[in-house]
């Protein structure tokens, strides 16, 4: 991680003891996470209390924990850096329990925080509210020990190096952790001299790099050419510029996982676009990945979602890997290397090789998929909103009308954000503009996710238009959000795929089964409901025309929130979601009673 990810506090003179909480928040604050997400609960009013004092410090409530901690995952992934979820002990932990273990599963360093009963309470084994009635209050921390990092009960004598150390993790290693406060460590006094230096990651072993960059040198120097497949760790550690540089070089490829989509701006020449194995919409960028001379892993992550359902042609075990804190070249493997140092050796070793250049390949063609040209405009190059003419007028819309729409509809600088399922197979064939991010969560796939997880994204950049794309199932699971969005004034696009239901799981098995469909909503009812009319405009699309009408409303109301119920078909899905639910189909079938005797 970059030395720029820290953050000074207020310019005034530090005291020489603080609280607990105060030095967690200043910490959190120093990191450039202020901001936290949560709920209160009697267990970690005196700790809120605490760390809102702390100048720079800002609550953003949540309307409840899972939410919150998807709130914080949302805003860690884009502010690149740590987010925080405070919660109270036992019911508000374990609610937010499934946001944090996404966080696991998909490298995003979220701090867990959680105000715990007294100290003297829990020595006593007191049988309190919210606990299990046993006595034993460790039941949660362990809980937390399967879906985080490293996880500490911060006691008053040893409270600045146990937060010090837990935060460090979260920074080394992407991933969430977990700190326990008993309410009256939150208001215990601890000496504040560590706070006069921000934290900062751990570096790689000096030796260990330059073996690295020897073993390096020599593979790339008897390579012809270079493919460069990117995942989304590299996104975490906020080594953009770095995958910017290394494109610049001749003689290299840069394709990206789903995951990390737009990494490295779409239209860059060296860009190849998404790798997703047979997948991928352009063979030619498919070969350029499975038939490279020379392939580098770059925090990569090799799951079923993100390789096509295993059907990448390359070796994962010939290729250059670059992890979080090692990396391999060949048989040798070098331990105590950190992503960014191993990112950095290699754009230096590229220049320095000057390969030969490679011809661009065209991965912005119209797929005839519903996917567009490299205009940025819609399949038959027509401005933002407009309609194609066989699907103008009262035609039905469908995902091959739908999607060359929201292509068109899309500017630089957007923070893209697409649900599991059907919205995010569509927006992965999008080619978007430069500057853009795409927020998605293939590892994981919690449905409900993307909406709370908007919250934070616009709260970490304001300066950033948000589109959301949600299907009306995931939407349903975590809709309260919504409120939080129109109320703190936040204006982003959200698009609700409104199929009747679970198109993916349709998709996968028992299309027209009972547990498929969803209790039909009043969409465009929902801002007023909850209590925000004045701070939205809704829409309804059943139509192509409708929708590029509702999409142009959209682009002139850049200071309100902005929701559109774009009616699809219920059996209707875009194509690689059409070709992914083949997969799953045959990933989840029962075994026949030949193969389960083999």
């Amino acid at each position: 991680m970059t030395s720029d990810f820290a953050q000074t506090v207020p310019n005034r003179p530090a005291p020489a003891r603080v609280t607990v909480g105060a030095y967690l928040a200043t910490r959190l604050v120093q990191l450039g996470a202020p901001h936290l997400f949560g709920l209160p609960g009697d267990f970690n009013l005196s700790l809120l209390d605490e760390m809102l004092a702390v100048e720079g410090t800002e609550w953003v409530g949540a309307t409840n924990e899972l939410n919150a901690a998807y709130a914080a995952d949302g805003y860690a992934r884009i502010r690149r850096g740590i987010g925080a979820v405070v919660t109270t002990f036992g019911v508000g932990e374990l609610s937010a329990i499934n946001g944090v273990a996404g966080s696991f599963a998909e490298d995003v360093p979220v701090v867990q925080i959680t105000g715990m009963p007294q100290t003297s309470a829990q020595t006593a084994g007191a049988l309190l509210h919210h606990t299990l009635a046993d006595g034993d209050f460790e039941h949660f921390v362990r809980a937390y020990d399967q879906v985080t990092a490293a996880s500490v009960v911060v006691r008053t004598a040893t409270a600045p190096a146990d937060i010090d150390r837990i935060l460090l993790t979260a920074l080394n290693e992407s991933k969430p952790v977990y700190i326990g406060v008993p309410a009256d460590v939150a208001v215990a006094t601890v000496s504040a001299a560590n706070l006069r230096e921000p934290l900062a990651p751990f570096g790689s072993n000096d030796r260990q790099l330059e073996r690295f960059a020897a073993a390096l040198r020599g593979a790339v120097f008897s390579a012809q050419s270079v493919s460069l497949l990117v995942g989304p760790r590299v996104h975490r550690r906020q080594l953009e510029p770095v995958i910017r540089c290394i494109a610049d070089a001749p003689g290299v490829y840069v394709a990206t996982q789903s995951g990390s989509k737009a990494i490295l701006d779409e239209s860059h020449p060296a860009s190849i676009g998404t790798y997703i194995g047979a997948h991928t919409r352009v063979e030619a960028a498919r070969r350029a990945i499975d038939d490279a001379p020379l392939l580098v892993l770059a925090g990569t992550i090799m799951s079923d979602l993100l390789t096509g359902f295993f059907t990448h042609r390359f070796d994962p075990e010939q290729a250059v890997e670059l992890a979080m804190t090692w990396a391999r070249v060949g048989e040798a493997t070098f331990f105590g290397v950190q992503l960014e140092d191993s990112l950095r050796v290699l754009n230096k070793v590229l220049q320095d090789a000057r390969l030969d250049h490679l011809p661009p390949i065209d991965v912005a063609r119209d797929a005839a998929d519903g996917c567009v040209d490299e205009s940025g405009a819609g399949p038959t190059g027509d401005a933002i909103g407009a309609v194609a003419p066989e699907d103008s007028g009262n035609a039905e819309l469908t995902h091959a009308s739908f999607w060359p729409q929201i292509q068109g509809f899309l500017t630089p600088n957007t923070t893209v954000i697409a649900e599991a399922g059907t919205a995010f197979f569509g927006a992965v064939d999008l080619t978007l503009p430069d500057n853009c991010d795409l927020l998605g969560q293939p590892v994981w796939s919690s449905i409900g996710f993307t909406l709370p997880a908007t919250l934070g994204a616009c709260i970490a950049a304001p300066e950033k238009r948000a589109v959301l794309l949600i299907g009306d199932g995931s939407a349903q699971l975590t809709v309260q959000e919504l409120a939080s969005i129109l109320h703190r004034g936040l204006t982003p696009v959200i698009v609700v795929l409104n199929n009747a239901g679970y198109t993916i799981e349709r998709a996968i098995q028992s299309p027209n089964a009972v547990y498929q469909d969803v209790t039909p909503w009043n969409w465009t009812a929902l801002p007023a409901a909850f209590g925000a009319a004045d701070r939205a405009v809704t829409a309804t699309a059943t139509t192509a025309a409708e929708l590029a009408d509702a999409l142009a409303l959209a682009a002139r109301t850049p200071d309100k929130l902005v929701l559109i119920e774009a009616v699809l078909p219920q059996l209707d899905s875009p194509r690689l979601l059409k070709i992914l639910g083949e997969g799953l189909a045959e990933a989840n079938a029962p075994a026949t009673a030949a193969a389960a005797l083999a």
